[in-house]
């Protein structure tokens, strides 16, 4: 069935259907990343780092939820997520194509281990992203209160091609420049893209680049300790599992919400 006929047949989420939000802006950053911006429902809290299920209708008209990083900090007055395009994938093949006032299903119960609650004191905070699994950083890194708690906090994001990279830039800029946290961030927040299969300033995994100490030599930091370094990890699911063996390897111990320790990484999240 073509992806035309498919919408045609297949339910459209209104504003009369349970849990629908509106959708206030799509933003394309080339054919296989988007990222869009939707309604906040009054009533809804979150942490930021955590996510919560989104989606449409399927062709019986029930919902097709997948997990959502929420792309925004607390404090924002609009949700924002960001997401890949998967072309026979049941959910992204068609929310790709949704405009601004269409509708989509938010579940608000937020949940999520990427959250300063899951984390002990620390000095340094290391989110190392790779593909969207950047999108709780987006969140983290408007957070007056990772600021607060954290001398430096360093977001890495490895992508395959340089135009992968371009959310992430643009994520930093604003964050810099925001009235509310830039300051903050111009004195504490730590960038360092890389690439794996285009040719950029930085190339190489972001695993690689910390086992050889090429990463900690580009920072100008010292290699990780759990006495004073934190790591929130999202991404696909080998590198979480890398860097969950790099961490290990270091001394630090993985948290929870309920037991907090030096690292934590996104299960839910792959890609």
């Amino acid at each position: 069935m073509t992806q035309l006929a498919y919408a045609e047949t297949t339910p459209m989420v209104t504003a009369d259907t349970d849990d629908a939000v509106r959708v206030l802006s799509v933003k394309h950053w080339n054919d296989r990343l988007f990222s869009f911006t939707v309604e906040r429902p009054q009533s809804f809290r979150f942490r930021s780092g955590e996510f919560v299920m989104i989606g449409l209708l399927n062709e019986k008209g029930k919902p097709l939820l997948r997990a959502y990083s929420i792309a925004a900090p607390f404090w924002a007055e609009e949700l924002s997520f960001y997401s890949i395009k998967v072309q026979d994938g049941p959910l992204t093949s068609r929310l790709q194509h949704i405009q601004s006032g269409e509708y989509l299903i938010l579940k608000t119960k937020p949940v999520g281990t990427l959250v300063l609650d899951a984390l002990l004191p620390g000095k340094r905070l290391y989110m190392v992203a790779t593909g969207t699994g950047i999108a709780p950083f987006a969140s983290l890194i408007r957070d007056p209160e990772v600021y607060e708690q954290y001398e430096k906090v360093i977001l890495t994001h490895t992508c395959r091609q340089v135009d992968e990279l371009a959310y992430g830039a643009d994520l930093v800029q604003n964050t810099l420049s925001d009235p509310l946290i830039g300051e903050f961030a111009r004195d504490k927040l730590e960038y360092l893209p890389t690439t794996t299969r285009e040719t950029s300033p930085h190339m190489g995994r972001v695993t690689n680049l910390m086992e050889s100490g090429a990463l900690f030599d580009m920072l100008d930091m010292p290699y990780l300790n759990p006495e004073e370094d934190r790591v929130m990890i999202c991404g696909s699911m080998a590198m979480n599992l890398d860097m969950k063996a790099i961490c290990e390897a270091a001394g630090l111990t993985e948290g929870a919400n309920s037991n907090p320790g030096t690292f934590v990484l996104e299960k839910a999240f792959v890609g």
